[in-house]
């Protein structure tokens, strides 16, 4: 919505009456507060009319004034037109605090970071909220959790933090799901959150002084405690106000309970690492302390860093890639190896609800532990990340794997061969790999000419590149600035790279996209079951764009139409038994034949059956993994008429 500049009217102050009437009316449709029970005393009384107050004052400051805004929203730049609402806190520079669009409030990231939990907060990878600030949206297996908030549900204005500073919202948004009723997010898909408004945006740089935006705060807890009645909504707020701290409300002493003590160490087992014996007894559920809760995170992160030398041993770095984000570390380092048996566990095992409260100062306590190098760019608010790890340190030497939840046997990889059965059954992915080009070979560590790149490690090794050489903008983290390597990607002839080059600085995102056209495209199918990272290793990815399986429709003498299909082997179909399958579906007698056109020595054949089949014919081919988007439809039963799928 303001991901370009909008067209802001004069300011004009906001009436003391409408002032209160427009925080009353954000109290009451987020029930910030709780009605007084019946028969409190005046004291009681007395204290919940100066809290309501000062969270009316927090809300809409005294000095707040209005304007009118006009701007576009979505890829056909629809105009759009609301009211902005501009104050300040304390003193502070005036920002716009609130915006009204279609008779709705929301609120900006400043007033977010005032006034902590009036609206619902999700977690997403830092990744994640990068491409976010770049208009795109939350998808749903972009979620971290469950839980999740019980008012994050459809139609909800919620905030959006990412893992590595889980108390600082960036994001604000609509849910366009339910989200609060979601068990798991893996394995679904559809849209979760569309962003109105985010860290970076021209909203949050706007001030009527022309001073550009405001950093975000590295924390504040006050986000993360464990208040969720409307009475501590209340509470927070005045704390914010009487103690007027950058980083929120200091922890009580009892959540600030020392971190020494060591939680009992999770059962051993003498199976595979990362697996829970058959036999293994269920743990009763408990209430973990924040002690307990920094112990795991840490053996966590011994027992990845573990894993990664026993699979890599012999190589130097032990398959680690340095610099390691702080995104990498949490999904590949911590999160696998968090002993999580159940729901309970699952709420419980959080960064935010250990003692550090973020993965930044996590990582700094391992650096302070000589189990690691990390180095923060950018400032204290910058990233984190880690430079070395001393895979010799006592904790990872004598490490002995503990009990993690039993992981689910894959499936039977389905093989080139198997379609006996007739239905197949099996799961295929196709995956798109990238081999980089000679001219940017630096931006990746090793020989790239053999190597082959997902398009997460290729953005994983970007992001650590620009971070190695310093060259993320300091006033906006969405900019990169060029060095010889950069700029080499904006060498075309054309009019936009040299506007681009002339400019300075390009867009993550965009700069992510023309890394990606760069390179040399191959692909592979492997069963949904193999990770992509292991595919290389174990299926040759093949150069040039993915193979379709065809489908032709034709009429033969008279009136007599048949149902040509080739192009199935790549998928691990056999041709005879898929004629097979098809002649039970469709009671109409099937051929198989050698395909016409097909390379010498390469094994094509052509299914053919008679009759007008085409969705039959999908509808197997789905059966066996093979999806819509990878079929093509042709029908030549009539002149000049095709389609796609």
């Amino acid at each position: 919505m303001f991901k370009k500049k909008p067209n802001i009217k004069p300011l004009s102050p906001i009436r003391s009456s409408d002032r209160r009437k427009i925080a009353e009316q954000i109290i009451s449709d987020w029930k910030l507060e709780k009605p007084l029970e019946d028969g409190a005393d005046e004291a009681t009384k007395a204290a919940a009319a100066a809290a309501h107050i000062a969270l009316r004052n927090s809300l809409v400051p005294e000095n707040s004034q209005s304007a009118r805004f006009m701007s576009t929203i979505g890829p056909e730049l629809s105009p759009i037109s609301g009211t902005i609402y501009v104050g300040s806190h304390k003193g502070a520079e005036p920002r716009v605090l609130w915006f009204k669009y279609k008779d709705r409030m929301y609120p900006t990231v400043y007033t977010l970071w005032q006034n902590p939990k009036i609206i619902p907060l999700l977690h997403t990878p830092d990744i994640v909220v990068e491409k976010i600030q770049g208009g795109a949206s939350l998808m749903t297996p972009g979620l971290a959790g469950p839980p999740f908030p019980s008012n994050a549900t459809k139609g909800s204005i919620v905030a959006i933090a990412s893992w590595d500073t889980p108390s600082v919202p960036m994001a604000v948004g609509t849910c366009v799901i339910d989200v609060s009723i979601l068990t798991r997010v893996q394995g679904t898909k559809g849209h979760a959150v569309e962003p109105v408004h985010w860290y970076g945006d021209e909203l949050w740089d706007w001030s009527p002084n022309g001073i550009p935006g405001k950093k975000s705060p590295e924390e504040l807890e006050s986000w993360l405690q464990e208040e969720d009645t409307a009475d501590g909504v209340t509470q927070l707020t005045e704390e914010l106000e009487l103690e007027d701290t950058d980083g929120g409300v200091p922890l009580t002493d009892e959540q600030n309970d020392g971190n020494n003590g060591e939680a009992p160490e999770p059962g051993r087992q003498e199976d595979d690492e990362g697996e829970e014996p058959d036999d293994a007894p269920r743990r009763p559920q408990r209430e973990y302390t924040t002690q307990e809760i920094d112990e795991v995170f840490r053996k966590a992160f011994v027992c990845g860093v573990h894993h990664y030398k026993r699979l890599n041993e012999g190589q130097s770095t032990y398959g680690l890639t340095f610099p390691l984000s702080a995104t990498f570390t949490m999904s590949s380092l911590i999160q696998p190896f968090l002993p999580i048996f159940d729901e309970a566990d699952a709420n419980a095992f959080q960064i935010k609800k250990t003692s550090w409260k973020t993965l930044k100062k996590f990582i700094n306590h391992l650096g302070k532990q000589n189990i690691l190098l990390s180095k923060t760019f950018g400032g204290g608010s910058g990233e984190t990340v880690i430079l070395d790890i001393d895979f010799n340190d006592e904790a990872i030497v004598k490490f002995r794997p503990y009990s993690l939840p039993k992981k689910k046997k894959p499936n039977q990889e389905a093989d080139g061969k198997a379609g006996s059965s007739s239905s197949g059954n099996q799961q295929l992915k196709l995956t798109t790999f990238y081999r980089p080009k000679s001219n940017i070979s630096a931006i990746f560590p090793g020989e790239t000419s053999k190597a082959f790149y997902t398009r997460s490690q290729l953005r994983h090794d970007l992001d650590a590149y620009i971070t190695a050489n310093a060259l993320g903008d300091t006033k906006n983290p969405r900019l990169v600035k060029f060095d010889p390597v950069i700029a080499s990607l904006f060498n075309g002839s054309n009019a936009t790279d040299a506007k681009t080059l002339a400019a300075g600085g390009v867009p993550r995102d965009a700069l992510a996209t023309r890394l990606e056209n760069s390179c040399n495209t191959f692909w592979a199918l492997h069963p949904n079951s193999m990770a992509p990272d292991d595919v290389p290793t174990t299926i040759k990815p093949k150069a040039g764009t993915p193979p379709k399986v065809t489908i032709i429709l034709e009429q033969r003498a008279g009136n007599k139409v048949v149902t040509r299909i080739t192009g199935i082997e790549p998928y691990g179909i056999r041709a005879q038994s898929l004629a097979d399958e098809l002649r039970k579906l469709c009671a109409s007698s099937t051929s198989v034949d050698q395909a016409t056109g097909a390379k010498k020595g390469v094994e094509a054949f052509e299914v053919m059956v008679q009759g007008n089949q085409h969705r039959d014919v999908a509808k197997v081919l789905g059966k066996r993994g093979v999806r819509p988007e990878w079929i093509t439809v042709t029908d030549r039963t009539k002149k000049s008429k095709s389609a796609g799928r």
